[in-house]
């Protein structure tokens, strides 16, 4: 159970095709159904980023709705982030090897 403070887990997932015009949402989910969107990323070698803020605002979209433009700064961000950590050669927690 949770306490009054304590918010519920929420994920979304976000896919990116060169031929497509922008980013689409393709999960999302609150709860244990964001634990297993976040598991799977995980398990898929897919980085996970716990930005609060940018989830809700994510939230609100559809499945395979493309993301705003209004919040193609912050994607490209974390896409630089993504793109500096695998050239780092960090992996995600638990990817295979």
């Amino acid at each position: 159970m949770s306490s009054p403070g304590e918010r519920r887990r929420q994920a979304v997932a976000l896919a990116y095709q060169s031929d497509e015009g922008a980013p689409r949402v393709v999960a999302k989910g609150y709860g244990e159904l964001a634990e297993r969107i976040m598991a799977e990323a995980q398990r898929q070698g897919i980085y996970v980023h716990d930005a609060p803020e940018l989830v809700a605002l994510l939230m609100q979209l559809d499945l395979d709705e493309e993301i705003p433009a209004s919040l193609y700064q912050v994607v490209a961000e974390l896409l630089v982030w993504v793109f500096e950590l695998s050239e780092g050669g960090v992996r995600p927690r638990d990817a295979p090897e």
